[in-house]
Order: structure tokens, then C-alpha cells, then sequence
């Protein structure tokens, strides 16, 4: 038990490193969104491809999947083009909230019957990622917003996809792989906008190696003691995490508008979890 939280607690601070590295490098000027992106992802794939040969397990056929790269991809590129417009807070808490959202409308989707508490808890994680984005004088940047909800669907749908990864880490390095072409491909795209230095290809570079490469790698160590609704709940604590770090790190303010939508996202999607939860072990106790 002490093992799977001290993991579980790793991991959600690299899950929230991710959006401070991000934020911090492009705040500063010190990259451009394109550059960072072609970073992360690349040094996310030599890492997770060091790892994934270093782990000795009895070779697995890889479901090889280009979808799932592009999946990954237009979760990263918008990631960081949107934190060029967002604090680290509302960033993470608009990806988060997406990604919630998405994946719960993906069980419901496959087959799932909420009760009218896990209909409640969804309305209302869905109304606090709205009030954030209406229009008014402390609305996040509109394109930086739309980018950050694109990236926390793009996550959620690659997330849904690799819940049959027979071998997570192997899939994972490979997806990455994947991606590099792409990131190139961006980067080229936006060669205007190059900038690069040496402060933010450090930060990129450990945005993708160790937030996002060895930040994934963790968490697979911690999922396995967790039961499948807490892992879910675990990560409720990021975006305020990254709210915390974005104001002792980036000097960054936490205005009424944030507190209430973060209020209103988080409560909501432990409130569905935890219906969930419940309507399980009923049904588990019924059929027992």
C-alpha cells in the first residue's frame, strides 16, 4: 500500500510537471509551441525506448497503430500552442476536465448505464468547464481555451484506445515513435516561428524524458495496486497541483472564475466516479 502511493503520488506530480515545464518555457520565450512539441515527443520516445528494451519480458505483437499516434499528437502540438495563451492552472484544469469528460462519455458509450447521480455529477463537471470559457473579463484566451479542450479530447480518446494495450509501456514507446514524423512535419510547417533556446530545449527535453517518458512509467507501477474506479479518482489533485506550482513558480494568480470552475469540474467528476462506484459493488453484491 505504501509502495502504490508513494507511486501514485510521482506520478501525479509529473502529470502536473508536464504543464509547468510547458508553461514555464514558453512564458519566458525561451521556444516556440512547435519546437517544444517536436522536443518533448522526441525525447519521450528515445526514453520510452530505453526503457521499454531495458524491461526484460517475453517479446508481445504490438498493435501497431498509426491512429492512436495521431491521438497522441493532437494531444501535444495543442497542448502547447495553448499554453502560449493560458496560466499553468487553467490549462490543467481545461485538459483534465476534457479529459474526464470524454472518457466518461466513452464508457457510456460502450455500453455503461449511469444513474441519475452519475448524470448529476457529469452535468455539472461539463457546466464548470463552460463557465470557465464564457466570455467576460476574466475568461481564459478563447483560441488558447478551444486548443487546451481539443488536447484534453485528443488524450482521453488516445486513452480509451490503449486500455487493450497488452504490453502498456512497449505501446506506449511506440506511439511516441510515431509521433516524431509529425512534430517534424509541424516544425517545418512553422519554420517562421522558430525559437529556440538553450533554457527552453532543456525544459522540453524534460517535459518529454521524465514528465511525460518517465512519468508514465510510474504511473503503470502504480495502477496495478490502485482499483479501477480510484484510478481515476487519484488524479483528481493534478490541476490543483499545477494551480499551486503555477503561483510559487510562475507568480501566476488564481482568480474567482478558476476557483469555481475547478470547484465545479473536480466535484463533478467525483461525483460520477464515485456513483460509479457504488453501482458496481451493488451489482457485484447482487450477483454474489
Amino acid at each position: 500500500m505504501l509502495r502504490t502511493a508513494l507511486w501514485t503520488a510521482l506520478a501525479l506530480i509529473a502529470f502536473s510537471a508536464n504543464s509547468l515545464l510547458c508553461r514555464l518555457a514558453l512564458s519566458r520565450g525561451s521556444i516556440d509551441p512547435a519546437s517544444f512539441t517536436t522536443v518533448r515527443l522526441a525525447s519521450g520516445a528515445l526514453t520510452l525506448a530505453i526503457l521499454a528494451r531495458a524491461v526484460a519480458r517475453p517479446p508481445r505483437r504490438l498493435d501497431v497503430s498509426w491512429a492512436s499516434a495521431a491521438m497522441l499528437f493532437l494531444y501535444a502540438a495543442p497542448f502547447s500552442f495553448a499554453y502560449s495563451r493560458l496560466t499553468a492552472g487553467t490549462g490543467a484544469l481545461l485538459v483534465f476536465g476534457a479529459v474526464q469528460v470524454t472518457m466518461i462519455l466513452g464508457s457510456l458509450r460502450a455500453g455503461d448505464r449511469p444513474n441519475v447521480t452519475q448524470w448529476l455529477g457529469l452535468l455539472i463537471a461539463f457546466g464548470g468547464l463552460v463557465y470557465l470559457v464564457l466570455p467576460g473579463l476574466t475568461a481564459p484566451h478563447p483560441v488558447g481555451a478551444a486548443l487546451m479542450l481539443v488536447a484534453g479530447l485528443a488524450w482521453g480518446l488516445y486513452s480509451l484506445r490503449g486500455r487493450s494495450a497488452r504490453d502498456p509501456l512497449a505501446q506506449t514507446a511506440s506511439n511516441f515513435a510515431r509521433t516524431v514524423p509529425m512534430t517534424l512535419a509541424l516544425s517545418v510547417a512553422s519554420y517562421r516561428g522558430l525559437h529556440v533556446e538553450s533554457t527552453g530545449l532543456a525544459l522540453a527535453a524534460l517535459s518529454g524524458a521524465v514528465a511525460s517518458g518517465v512519468g508514465y512509467v510510474i504511473w503503470y507501477h502504480a495502477v496495478p495496486g490502485l482499483p479501477g474506479i480510484a484510478a481515476s479518482i487519484v488524479q483528481l489533485p493534478v490541476p490543483v497541483l499545477t494551480t499551486a506550482g503555477g503561483v510559487l513558480l510562475l507568480h501566476e494568480r488564481i482568480t474567482l472564475r478558476l476557483g469555481l470552475a475547478a470547484l465545479l469540474v473536480l466535484g463533478g467528476v467525483a461525483v460520477t466516479l464515485l456513483a460509479r462506484s457504488r453501482g458496481l459493488t451493488r451489482e457485484r453484491l447482487s450477483s454474489g
